[in-house]
């Protein structure tokens, strides 16, 4: 027997039968404060630009020239663009895209320039943005390797104030990937390296207006 069919043995025997599960109290609270949608916004572009992501706003006729003018600046000759995302936000974008396919080797994925994607949800009080793979988000690598990641938030629909509030909205059986801001670290000494395990530059678009 293994350490970790003991291990399991144990938590069985714990949980079985004349053993009910412990209570667990949740009187924490939901949300710290009450919020109008317009400040949880602003919240969130707080937090993200503490954590060092550059936040645009826009409303849905500024999407393609701001993400024209984003990936223009930033010299990105290719962009990946997962199945799903409306293709009208890229109709001023002159690098050429790139679709995300399955058989994509870390090398290729490595030499895009720049990824754009939608996501789950973000949540203003911790600055984060979360990515469940669903339409316009793709595979949870294309945000990992390429070195720009711009990602787009609607505004109100897919902000919520807190953690506790994003839980039952997200799936658990999904792979969830949580980004506060740029991939980064710190040694020691303190001092900060971005672009470690993730992209070194993360644009947010909170885009604001009516789904389409």
């Amino acid at each position: 027997m293994s350490s970790r069919d003991r291990i399991l043995g144990r938590i069985r025997r714990a949980v079985a039968d004349g053993h009910p599960d412990p209570a667990v109290p949740r009187d924490y609270l939901r949300v710290h404060g009450v919020r109008t949608p317009a400040e949880t916004a602003d919240l969130l572009a707080a937090h993200l630009t503490e954590y060092r992501a550059r936040v645009h706003r826009t409303d849905a006729a500024g999407i393609a020239p701001l993400l024209g003018r984003l990936l223009a600046a930033r010299g990105a000759r290719t962009v990946l663009v997962p199945t799903g995302l409306p293709p009208h936000w890229l109709d001023r974008v002159e690098a050429v895209t790139v679709a995300d396919r399955t058989a994509s080797t870390t090398y290729e994925l490595d030499a895009v320039d720049s990824v754009v994607t939608g996501c789950a949800l973000a949540i203003a009080e911790t600055g984060t943005i979360v990515l469940d793979g669903g339409p316009g988000q793709g595979r949870r690598r294309i945000t990992l390797i390429p070195d720009h990641h711009v990602c787009v938030v609607r505004v109100p629909d897919q902000v919520v104030d807190s953690v506790p509030q994003a839980l039952p909205l997200l799936d658990p059986t999904r792979h969830l990937t949580w980004i506060s801001g740029p991939s980064a670290t710190s040694d020691i000494e303190l001092d900060r390296v971005e672009g470690v395990h993730g992209p070194r530059t993360l644009e947010v678009i909170l885009l604001t207006g009516p789904a389409e």
